[in-house]
């Protein structure tokens, strides 16, 4: 039987076939369904016909194609581009918080607009991924965006990985050195400045309102989704507690919705100070109460509502914090107070307790911290001051102990 046979007299191997055109076909089947691969060249070495793009050759590709199915890999599934792998992946996350829900769209969103994302899944190596995540960052995106794609895309390229589809896992790689982290370091504002901005809040005709809130966000740690899902059975006065069991959140056109703490560390009940318990008293004497009220997930008792019946929310807090400081330092310039966002109350209280010589075990659960380590890193921005400060208390002690075990010793002559 006679062997067919290209322009050139090559033999052809099986599944190799010529189109009319010139172009070289190859046949190959998995699972009993047949697919195709074509080229403009039999063998690396061929010259590409004028006119036509560079691409592999048909025997270069039939190689990557027997190494796929030899390791049982669907070559064939390797064609889905990077967003309909986005999409799959995402199927498979049904049981997720709505807020890491919102975090897929808009990693969606932003893959649909980078022509990364319409690339064939098989064709991306791990320099492709490393090139991808720093044109990200050249192009202005914030380490926590970049940060927020590869968490999805690693773990969706980890799903081709377990569907026998690709390999290797192209994003499987440790990211430091390959982005910058450029992101602000949190730093707690200085007692000084939590009391100028406290009594600047007291006393003004405007902004004495919010007096309360702010003093409690920055004598408990809470966050601030946390401080407004608060309800009024969460305040337990007679055992001076309150139970934090919720996050009041928002999401755009969507409205306000409630998810249940960052981790299950999150869910606690902390003691408050006879001053924060005071600044409680003050919120539910002369909070606003809305004739009608809109329920959110069935709870109604929450500390905040606007006129239309809505509880307050993050953004709330948020611009009054803004353009309180403007204020402030609108009329003191000589002396403004630094930039501050409703997080840097939780941070400060943070620090604060850090300095006092709190246990951190204690912070750790005050803060609805899942790990040590994140607890632990606040102790990490105490300069040589705290350094000194720590020394000194310690060396008081020490010689305070000494001077009582003197004092005994002359009880007992």
């Amino acid at each position: 039987m006679s062997k067919r046979r290209d322009k050139r007299n090559r033999v052809l191997r099986s599944g190799e076939s010529i189109r009319q055109n010139g172009k070289y076909q190859y046949k190959y089947s998995v699972d009993g369904k047949p697919h195709f691969v074509y080229s403009w060249k039999l063998e690396p070495t061929d010259p590409l016909p004028s006119g036509r793009k560079p691409c592999l050759s048909l025997r270069e590709k039939e190689a990557e194609i027997q190494k796929s199915l030899s390791r049982n890999l669907n070559p064939a599934m390797g064609n889905i581009t990077v967003l309909e792998l986005i999409d799959k992946y995402v199927q498979t996350k049904n049981a997720v918080r709505k807020n890491t829900r919102v975090v897929y769209q808009t990693v969606r969103n932003l893959m649909e607009k980078e022509a990364f994302g319409n690339r064939k899944i098989k064709d991306i190596r791990v320099s492709d991924a490393k090139i991808f995540l720093i044109s990200l960052q050249d192009s202005g995106k914030g380490y926590s965006t970049i940060m927020n794609v590869r968490g999805v895309l690693r773990p969706a390229f980890q799903l081709a990985v377990d569907d026998d589809i690709i390999y290797k896992n192209p994003f499987a790689f440790d990211v430091n050195g390959v982005i910058v982290n450029d992101s602000k370091t949190r730093e707690a504002v200085s007692v000084k400045d939590m009391e100028r901005y406290l009594d600047f809040l007291k006393r003004d005709s405007h902004y004495y309102i919010y007096y309360d809130a702010f003093y409690i966000l920055f004598h408990t740690g809470l966050r601030l989704s946390e401080f407004c899902g608060l309800t009024v059975s969460d305040i337990d006065f007679e055992s001076q507690t309150i139970t934090i069991q919720r996050q009041l959140l928002y999401r755009g056109a969507s409205g306000s919705y409630i998810n249940p703490p960052k981790t299950k560390a999150g869910i606690r009940r902390i003691p408050i100070t006879d001053e924060v318990a005071e600044r409680f008293h003050s919120i539910l004497d002369t909070r606003f109460i809305p004739k009608e009220i809109q329920p959110i997930d069935g709870i109604k008792d929450f500390l905040f509502y606007d006129v239309k019946g809505k509880p307050e929310t993050y953004m709330h807090w948020l611009n009054r914090m803004r353009h309180s400081i403007k204020k402030y330092n609108d009329y003191f310039p000589e002396n403004p107070l630094p930039h501050m966002s409703p997080h840097i109350c939780r941070h400060t209280y943070c620090t604060n307790m850090a300095k006092s010589g709190m246990n951190p075990k204690t912070l750790q659960y005050l803060m609805g911290h899942s790990d040590i380590l994140v607890t632990l890193n606040i102790y990490t921005h105490l300069g040589l001051d705290d350094a000194a400060n720590e020394l000194r208390r310690v060396d008081d002690l020490n010689k305070a102990k000494h001077d009582l075990k003197i004092i005994d010793l002359t009880d007992v002559s």
